[in-house]
């Protein structure tokens, strides 16, 4: 009785597990073995080719391109989305009476559609656009760029818009950290004498730190597997100026070199699993040690 019990759970977990495996495992397995491979379109069956396809990746400056913008891409948003969430969650925890109106406001950019972003901004970023009308208006003329066509820029325009779509996401995870959070320890650190910002890092911090580690973990992974933000916005142009892994895949697919494109799918999914993972499990260790 007692072990049937205990096969209980696990005959609950296997039907999802059987359709994970179907689904996930089985093709990334297979996808493994075809990125060694020279499968392609316009050709009738493939030949094992070993590392040619990799060996590749690192030789083709597009795709090395690709990879640097995969990675700033990521370090920006990554910095940018949890230091305004953030900002914005210990702002919007005080008793505020339009707390409630801002945090909607706030956080409503991350249920809108990246198509209907970049019909919004693509105007507003143009040479011609809102953004430089309004800095020359102020004086400002020095700070007015060709966001969207300098091939120096354009990935960290990207990334500030995935910054501002975003950190309204990260903020409402930030609350709801803070909001469990005991008023006893900072009533506590109150009569203690301590500042704001010694009760911030002293008890808000590693008390924060379980919401922390999942912010951590969404904006890493959908940093490494930008793609619709790219593609939308500048399609990986001007030129090749704002390639990502993404894109480079679409594009190798939509060559035909499907052996390559899913070489890049490959190294993206080691890339995330090894940065990933020694994260996670630093921050756990972390938690326990506050």
């Amino acid at each position: 009785m007692k072990i049937s019990r205990k096969l209980y759970s696990y005959y609950l977990i296997w039907p999802a597990l059987l359709v994970y495996s179907v689904f996930f495992v089985v093709p990334a397995i297979i996808g493994l073995f075809y990125s060694f491979t020279d499968w392609r379109l316009d050709r009738v069956g493939l030949n094992f080719i070993g590392w040619d396809n990799f060996e590749r990746i690192f030789t083709d400056k597009t795709l090395l391109l690709a990879i640097k913008n995969t990675l700033i891409f990521a370090v920006v948003t990554v910095i940018g989305k949890n230091l305004i969430g953030l900002a914005l969650a210990v702002g919007l925890n005080m008793r505020l009476k339009s707390r409630n109106i801002l945090r909607a406001i706030f956080y409503s950019p991350s249920i809108l559609s990246v198509l209907v972003i970049s019909i919004v901004f693509t105007p507003m970023l143009r040479s011609e656009g809102t953004i430089n009308r309004i800095f020359e208006s102020v004086g400002l003329d020095f700070l007015a760029q060709r966001w969207l066509t300098d091939p120096q820029i354009v990935i960290f325009t990207v990334a500030a818009i995935s910054i501002w779509q975003h950190a309204g996401f990260q903020m409402a995870i930030y609350l709801a950290g803070l909001q469990s959070i005991s008023k006893d320890y900072y009533e506590a650190a109150t009569i203690d004498g301590a500042g704001a910002w010694r009760s911030f890092r002293s008890i808000t911090l590693p008390l924060l730190l379980p919401a922390l580690n999942i912010n951590l973990m969404l904006t890493l992974i959908g940093g490494l597997k930008v793609f619709s933000e790219v593609f939308v916005l500048t399609g990986g142009g001007p030129g090749n100026a704002s390639q990502v892994v993404g894109t480079i895949i679409l594009r190798s697919f939509g060559e035909g070199s499907w052996g390559l494109g899913t070489a890049v799918n490959t190294l993206l999914f080691a890339a995330v699993t090894v940065i990933a993972i020694p994260l996670l499990i630093f921050m756990r260790r972390k938690e326990v040690s506050e």
